[in-house]
């Protein structure tokens, strides 16, 4: 009967499926803001989830004593009175059935009047929440994680907001035929005993409700999922693998980008350096053989193994060569490697 209440107060006021019915009246006092819950999803053949109360809150799971600073703010929502009656046929109609409790034999609707009075929401401060959880870590050894945990499931929730009611408030349901000409015709002497029921409850009773997922991740740190999109859970050491191997693929990916870049840079150096080479034909005796000029020799012979050549030689991929020059000297070494063609013309030109 409270569930049929609830059920039909969220789907009037309830905003994108977000607002989440409060399940029976003796669990009411456990849905209040930083409040946990837990979430599971029923079967694959119910769309929707079951929420479950724990007597813990958020602090709870927490390392630490340090209390969360994070305010609730509260303000009038509106003033909610409810006249309603539901046909017993059809998928509402079996969930009518089983939450109000009564007696629908001989009847086809049902009539539910709520009467919630002025309703108040009361919400926490969202972003000083999110400020205060990026310093705290999850106590992997509390129950209710290691219970959850296990289960892949169970995703863990915080309650953000909650709406309840400020006066006693009543609820009643009556079973019946629908009449022509009045809402329900009745017939005293078919009308079965047990078609009608009401209650009272008090005052600052939690009636609906709405979550944040929470994920947690393997150190301990986690997050609010503030979005739809964005779902709550455990990281997985599989996940974190997974993970780990992607930046590596990344740093990979980003190094190798480097050297190419590197080495097209190292050819551009090059092709410049030759150009006027190249351009102006020059043969192997235009400056090495020229009197006066300096000698290309064979290292080898001179017991001075093959090695990179100073100009071209000094990038990634080594170019090496047994040609060099005994005239120049580069860093106290007495003589320098050189290609006989073209780098050995090209340096001594440079050198002039």
């Amino acid at each position: 009967m409270f569930a049929a209440a609830t059920k039909s107060f969220v789907k009037q006021v309830g905003d994108g499926r977000r607002l989440v019915p409060v399940p029976s009246l003796s669990e009411a006092d456990k849905y209040q803001p930083l409040s946990l819950v837990v979430k599971k999803k029923r079967c694959f053949l119910f769309p929707r989830y079951k929420f479950t109360s724990t007597p813990f809150t958020l602090k709870d799971i927490l390392l630490g004593d340090r209390e969360i600073s994070a305010g609730i703010s509260s303000y009038q929502l509106l003033n909610y009175e409810d006249e309603s009656d539901v046909s017993l046929y059809g998928r509402r109609g079996n969930h009518i059935v089983n939450d109000v409790g009564i007696n629908v034999t001989g009847s086809d609707s049902v009539a539910v009047k709520a009467s919630f009075g002025v309703v108040t929401k009361h919400e926490v401060e969202v972003s000083t929440l999110l400020k205060e959880i990026t310093t705290r870590k999850i106590n992997f050894d509390h129950s209710l994680i290691r219970q959850a945990r296990n289960s892949r499931k169970a995703v863990l929730c915080v309650v953000m907001e909650s709406i309840r009611t400020t006066r006693q408030c009543s609820l009643s349901v009556h079973a019946g035929i629908r009449g022509e000409a009045m809402r329900f015709h009745f017939m005293d002497e078919q009308n079965p005993k047990g078609r009608d029921k009401a209650i009272v409850f008090p005052a600052h009773t939690t009636i609906a409700f709405s979550v944040f997922e929470l994920f947690i991740y393997l150190d301990g740190a986690f997050d609010l999922c503030v979005t739809s999109v964005s779902k709550g859970g455990f990281e997985r050491e599989e996940t974190a693998t997974f993970a780990l191997l992607y930046r590596l693929r990344n740093i990979l990916f980003e190094r190798n980008r480097r050297v190419m870049d590197a080495i097209s840079r190292s050819q551009l150096y090059l092709d410049d350096l030759f150009s006027d080479y190249y351009d102006k034909t020059l043969s192997m005796t235009d400056i090495s053989l020229k009197e006066g000029t300096h000698i290309r020799v064979n290292l080898l012979n001179h017991n001075i193994p093959k090695g990179p050549c100073i100009l071209c030689g000094m990038g990634n991929f080594k170019r090496e060569t047994v040609y060099g020059c005994f005239q120049c000297s580069v860093d106290g070494q007495k003589y320098v490697r050189l290609h006989a063609v073209p780098c050995f013309d090209v340096w001594h030109k440079r050198m002039k």
